[in-house]
């Protein structure tokens, strides 16, 4: 069946895919973006396809939309994104919601949230899953998005409860790929920009600190996936639990790019957690999802894809980024 589907945040890294999977399944999509840390090039390629519609648009301000899903994506992303405008930013996880929800009441639509693992905090469970409620600082410097997203659920769960919206929840952990913002903050981008520029790698602490990173295709699959559910709404963890050490991916980023940079250290940031890698049993189970893609071939399509953009092109967040 052709559906009409929103997709908020839909020029972003992970929802221009979304975007891009829905209108080759023959959906009509509006892809709905303020391209506050989103490039309009992401999905440029779908500007002349019948079925595609580009929006520009604040999520928090309220629109008037017919749509039978919504894929709320829209939230900076990443450590250099949100904290460089924290209240917009928790401002878009909250005033967002409720106005995406406000449309999935009155048009009776399935509205998915993009969760995420910061919910769970510097975790004290380990791997984490679902029931642990987290160990979040509210008020350090990441809490404008860890803080969000947990009341983005509540919303989800009391529309839910209260008014009988059908909802989704995913919790993304890590994701890496193409057409990631390379001025995003994230070990990823930042460690593969700096080594091609033959710059340091940049570690915080002492690099023994743990991520678990999942290739966007496989979180693609898994989000669609979860909206497509037509008897759990969640939340469900999706990622990769293959869990490395932030030193170990500087070194696998040097490796493979060829680079000849060394690395630096510096203090770790407040409420960085030290551990992060997803128990995802729930998606399994549910979903009949797990991840396909190893590191080393995901970062080496995120590599090639690197060596092909000009960083000009991309604004970084703050004037003194590295």
């Amino acid at each position: 069946m052709i559906e009409r589907i929103l997709v908020t945040g839909g020029a972003g890294f992970l929802g221009s895919h979304i975007c891009e999977r829905l209108v080759d399944a023959g959906h009509d999509v509006i892809c709905l973006d303020n391209f506050f840390t989103s490039q309009k090039t992401n999905v440029v390629h779908l500007l002349d396809r019948p079925n595609f519609e580009l929006i520009r648009h604040d999520i928090t301000l309220p629109i008037h939309l017919e749509v039978d899903k919504i894929y709320n994506m829209a939230c900076p992303a990443a450590p250099g994104h949100y904290q460089f405008n924290p209240i917009k930013t928790i401002k878009t996880s909250v005033l967002g919601s409720i106005n995406m929800l406000g449309i999935a009441k009155r048009c009776g639509a399935r509205i998915l949230q993009a969760s995420t693992s910061e919910v769970y905090g510097d975790p004290e469970e380990h791997p984490q899953t679902e029931s642990y409620r987290g160990n979040v600082n509210p008020i350090g410097i990441r809490a404008c998005y860890d803080e969000g997203k947990r009341v983005a659920e509540t919303l989800f769960m009391d529309y839910h409860r209260s008014n009988g919206v059908d909802v989704r929840i995913v919790r993304i952990f890590n994701t890496y790929g193409p057409r990631m913002h390379p001025y995003d903050g994230r070990v990823v981008s930042t460690f593969i920009r700096q080594a091609m520029a033959g710059d340091d790698i940049t570690l915080f602490g002492d690099g023994s600190q743990t991520r678990s990173f999942c290739y966007r295709n496989d979180l693609v699959d898994a989000i669609i996936a979860m909206m497509d559910q037509d008897d759990f709404i969640g939340p469900v963890n999706i990622g990769n639990p293959d869990e490395f050490t932030i030193k170990e991916l500087a070194e696998k980023v040097i490796a493979m790019s060829g680079s000849k940079s060394k690395l630096s250290f510096e203090p770790l940031p407040a409420d960085d957690p030290t551990r992060r890698r997803p128990d995802i049993s729930l998606a399994k189970q549910k979903l009949g999802w797990v991840p396909g893609i190893k590191l080393d071939d995901g970062l080496e399509s995120t590599i090639d894809w690197f060596k092909t953009i000009r960083l000009s092109d991309y604004r970084p967040p703050t004037p003194n980024f590295k």
